[in-house]
C-alpha cells in the first residue's frame, strides 16, 4: 500500500463534520495533495488549504459525492466519484453524484479541457475516500473495543472475525467525532474493485428519458428569447440598421445593437472578439425572433485593422487583426510563400545542414489542412438574468472560471454577485471554452431588464468564427547509405498560429534535428479544437514518417521502434517530452493485436502513433475500397493512459475520437471567399455519416499501473495519419492535403 499524509504542519487536506440527523461529511481539497508534493509546506499559501469538495455518508448508508467539473460527454461526473468510492470501499449502487456549484473561490480547476481532470484529481480523490474509510474503521474499533487493524470493509460493511458487523451508515455518526488520521494507506492497484471496471453514466436515466439537463432546457417563468445578427464576412462591421419591418412583426419586443467588449478591454485566454458590434432581436419565442432577424435591413462596412490587447494569467501581449476580406486561395498562396522563408528557430540538435548535404537520400513533403468548424450538436445558447446588482447565468460552458472576471468587468457587477449554473453540454470539442455567448446574453438581459435565453442557429454558429486554424507543414528527412535517418527538419505555420510542438518525437531520436515555426495574421478567429495543434501535428508527422519508412525500405512499425530505441538508449537533447518505452509499448501492442505481420488480401493497412496530453495512442486502420470509396474493415487501437478508471466510458471516448477524426480527415473543410465562410450548415459542411463510420473497433489498454493521464484528446491526432497511410496504400499514391477524399 501507499502511505500518504492528510496534513502538512497542522494544516489539513481534510476535515470532518457531523451531519444533522446522523452521518459524516468529509471536506477535502480537490488538488492540494498533488500540488503539495512539488513544493515545501512553507511555500504553500493558506488559501490552498480551503476545503472545496466533499463526500457525505448518511445514516442510511447512502454516499453522496460532489463532482465539480463541467460534463460534456467525457464522463468525469461518473469516473471521478468512482475513484473515491473504490478507496472508500462502498457499494456503487449506494452512491449518489451531485454537480458541484460553480465557485472560483473554492475550486482551482473547475474546467473541462486539456484531458486533465482525472490526472489532476487522482491523488486527492483517493485520499478522501481512504480517509473516510479509515475513520469509519476507527469508529467501529472504538465501539467494539477491538484493534482497528482487525476490522475489514467490503461494499459499505465493517466486519470483524468475531462476527460483528455494521453498515457505514450505522457508524457514520460516530466516525464524525473521530480525529482525521495523520496518515492513511491507499489501496494497491490489484485490490481495486470499482476502478478499472465499467459503470454506467450516472446521468444515463435522465439522458434516455429526456430530463432537462442541457443549456437549451433551462427556462424560467417570463423569460424572453434573443438571437443576434453578425456581419456576413470576416473583415466587415455593422454600419447601420433599419428595423422598421421587423419591429412590427408578431412577438417582437425589442431590437437594438450591443458592443460585446468595451474599448480597451484586455482579453483573457478564452475571450474572443469575432464581431464586436451585433444586432439583437428579442421576442417571445425562438421562431418569432428568427423571422424578425430575417426582416432586418442591415448595412455593413469594411473595418480598419486594429490590435487586440491580451492579458493571459498576467502575461500581456497584443494580437494584430488585419483589415480585408480574406480568401482561401490567397491563404494557401501566402502560406506557401511564407514557408520558403526562415522561420523562428524552436529547436536545433546537431548539425542538420551538414547532414542534409551529405545525405544519400532526402525525402521532402508538404502537408496542409483547412479551417474546421467545431459543430457541437447542441446549438450555442446561454441564459441570463441580470438585475442591478446580481447576475444569474446558466448554460453549457467548459471554462466558467475564466469567464467570471470577464462578466464582472463588462457588467460592472462584483464577482461575488455573479452566479454561473453549469448545465450539461451537448458537445464541446473546445468550442464551449469561449465565453462570448454568455457575455452577449448577460448584456442583453441587463439592457432589457428581463431574463433572456440567447440562442444561435446552426448557420450563425458555423459562420461566427472560433475555428480550428488552417495549417501548412513542410518536412525533410535525410537517409544515409544504410537507410538510417540522420536528419529531420520541420517547418510549420498556419493562419493565424503554428502547430509546432518542437520537443515531441522524433526530437530526441535523431542526431540532427531542426524545428522552425511561423504565423500569418488573420481577422478570422480561431480557438481550441480537440487536441489543439496536436491534431494536425500528429496527422502530418505520422504520415510523413510513413513516407520515410517506405523510402528506407523498412516496415513502418519497425522504423518507428528503431527510432524509439535510439531515444530510449541514447537520447538527443534534454527537453524531449515523451517516454520512449511507453511510446514503443503502444506500437508493440497494436502490432500484436492487429496481427500486423499477417496482412489480409485486399485489405490496406495504415499505422500511426502519437503522444499528447500525457498519453500514448497507436491505431491500425484496415480498409477496403468498395465502389471507389473507403470502407473500414476494422480499426485496432492500443492506448497507454495509465490506470483506466471506467473501461466502457474509456472505450466510448476512443471510439468517438476515432470516428470524429476520420470524419475530419476525409471530409472536414471550411473555406472563405471575400471573407464569407462557404459553409453554413450540414448541407454544405460534410460530417461523417453512420454508414461511413467504422463498423468494428478493437481497443486495448496497456496495463502498467501508472497514474491515470488524459484520454479525451490523445486518440484523436493519430487516427488522421493512420487513415492517410492506409488510404495511400490503397490508392498507391501519397495524399498530402486535407480533406483527403476531396483531393481524390
Amino acid at each position: 500500500m501507499t502511505k500518504i499524509k492528510t496534513s502538512i504542519n497542522r494544516r489539513s487536506f481534510l476535515k470532518s463534520t457531523a451531519l444533522a440527523g446522523g452521518g459524516i461529511m468529509i471536506g477535502f481539497n480537490w488538488l492540494l495533495y498533488s500540488n503539495s508534493e512539488k513544493v515545501s509546506s512553507e511555500q504553500i499559501p493558506e488559501d490552498w488549504f480551503k476545503l472545496n469538495a466533499y463526500l457525505k455518508i448518511a445514516k442510511d448508508g447512502t454516499v453522496t459525492i460532489l463532482a465539480p467539473n463541467p460534463e460534456f460527454g467525457q464522463n468525469v461526473k461518473t469516473s471521478m466519484p468512482m475513484i473515491i468510492a473504490d478507496e472508500l470501499d462502498i457499494d456503487w449502487s449506494n452512491v449518489v453524484v451531485e454537480q458541484a456549484p460553480f465557485n472560483t473561490d473554492l475550486y482551482t480547476r473547475q474546467f473541462a479541457g486539456g484531458s486533465q481532470s482525472i490526472r489532476q484529481g487522482w491523488n486527492a480523490l483517493r485520499m478522501a475516500g481512504a480517509t473516510a474509510r479509515q475513520m469509519l474503521i476507527n469508529a467501529a474499533a472504538q465501539s467494539w473495543k477491538i484493534p482497528a487493524s482487525e476490522i475489514t470493509t467490503e461494499a459499505g460493511i465493517l466486519k470483524h472475525s468475531s462476527g460483528k458487523t455494521a453498515t457505514y451508515g450505522e457508524m457514520a455518526g460516530a466516525a464524525s467525532k473521530m480525529e482525521v488520521p495523520e496518515t492513511i494507506d491507499l489501496k494497491k492497484v490489484e485490490n481495486f474493485s470499482i476502478i478499472s471496471t465499467s459503470k454506467k453514466n450516472v446521468e444515463l436515466p435522465a439522458l434516455v428519458s429526456g430530463k432537462p439537463l442541457f443549456g437549451l432546457d433551462y427556462k424560467v417563468e417570463g423569460m424572453k428569447y434573443a438571437t443576434i445578427a453578425h456581419p456576413p464576412a470576416f473583415g466587415l462591421k455593422l454600419k447601420s440598421i433599419d428595423d422598421s419591418k421587423a419591429r412590427n412583426m408578431p412577438g417582437v419586443t425589442d431590437i437594438f445593437t450591443i458592443d460585446v467588449y468595451n474599448e480597451g478591454y484586455e482579453l483573457n485566454i478564452f475571450d474572443t472578439v469575432t464581431y464586436n458590434k451585433l444586432a439583437v432581436v428579442v421576442g417571445d419565442s425562438t421562431w418569432q425572433v428568427m423571422q424578425a432577424k430575417k426582416a432586418l435591413d442591415l448595412e455593413w462596412e469594411a473595418f480598419e485593422g486594429y490590435t487586440e490587447k491580451m492579458n493571459v494569467f498576467g502575461n500581456k501581449s497584443e494580437r494584430i487583426v488585419p483589415p480585408g476580406l480574406e480568401n482561401t486561395e490567397e491563404h494557401w498562396r501566402k502560406m506557401e510563400e511564407r514557408s520558403k522563408e526562415p522561420g523562428t528557430l524552436k529547436r536545433k540538435d546537431g548539425d542538420p545542414e551538414t547532414a542534409f548535404k551529405n545525405a544519400s537520400k532526402v525525402i521532402e513533403s508538404t502537408y496542409t489542412a483547412p479551417f474546421l468548424a467545431h459543430n457541437a450538436m447542441e446549438p450555442i445558447n446561454f441564459f441570463a438574468d441580470v438585475t442591478e446588482d446580481k447576475a444569474i447565468l446558466a448554460g453549457p460552458l467548459q471554462a466558467p472560471q475564466f469567464t467570471e472576471q470577464t462578466v464582472a468587468a463588462r457588467l460592472g457587477i462584483d464577482k461575488e454577485n455573479i452566479e454561473i449554473i453549469m448545465t450539461r453540454m451537448g458537445g464541446g470539442f473546445g468550442r464551449r471554452a469561449y465565453s462570448h455567448e454568455l457575455l452577449e446574453a448577460a448584456i442583453i438581459s441587463q439592457k432589457i431588464k428581463s431574463p433572456v435565453k440567447l440562442f444561435y442557429s446552426r448557420e450563425a454558429d458555423m459562420t461566427y468564427g472560433i475555428y480550428r486554424p488552417a495549417y501548412h507543414l513542410k518536412f525533410r528527412a535525410a537517409l544515409d547509405k544504410n537507410n538510417n535517418l540522420t536528419a529531420y527538419h520541420i517547418k510549420g505555420g498556419g493562419i493565424p498560429e503554428s502547430p509546432i510542438h518542437e520537443n515531441r518525437f522524433p526530437a530526441g531520436a535523431v542526431d540532427n534535428y531542426l524545428a522552425e515555426a511561423w504565423e500569418l495574421d488573420s481577422n478570422i478567429t480561431i480557438g481550441a479544437f480537440r487536441a489543439p495543434r496536436s491534431n494536425f501535428m500528429g496527422a502530418s508527422e505520422q504520415a510523413f514518417l510513413d513516407e520515410v519508412a517506405i523510402a528506407a525500405g523498412k516496415d513502418p512499425i519497425d522504423f518507428r521502434i528503431e527510432l524509439f530505441e535510439k531515444a530510449k538508449n541514447n537520447p538527443v537533447g534534454k527537453d524531449n517530452d515523451y517516454d520512449a518505452e511507453r511510446y514503443m509499448g503502444v506500437l508493440k501492442l497494436v502490432r500484436q493485436k492487429s496481427h500486423w505481420d499477417s496482412p489480409q488480401i485486399n485489405v490496406h493497412r495504415g499505422v500511426a502513433a502519437y503522444y499528447c496530453h500525457n498519453s500514448y495512442v497507436a491505431h491500425v486502420v484496415d480498409l477496403k475500397i468498395e465502389n471507389g470509396k473507403p470502407v473500414f474493415d476494422k480499426i485496432y487501437s492500443a492506448v497507454d493512459c495509465g490506470i483506466v478508471i471506467n473501461k466502457d466510458a474509456a472505450k466510448n471516448m476512443i471510439e468517438g475520437a476515432i470516428t470524429d477524426g476520420l470524419g475530419n480527415v476525409m471530409f472536414g473543410k471550411l473555406t472563405f471567399k471575400e471573407g464569407v465562410p462557404q459553409s453554413s450548415n450540414f448541407h454544405n459542411y460534410k460530417m461523417i455519416r453512420i454508414d461511413e463510420a467504422p463498423k468494428d473497433m478493437e481497443i486495448h489498454f496497456v496495463e502498467n499501473g501508472e497514474d491515470p493521464t488524459g484520454l479525451g484528446e490523445p486518440p484523436f491526432p493519430p487516427i488522421f495519419a493512420a487513415f492517410t497511410n492506409a488510404y495511400s496504400r490503397a490508392k498507391n499514391k501519397r495524399f498530402y492535403h486535407h480533406p483527403i477524399l476531396e483531393e481524390v
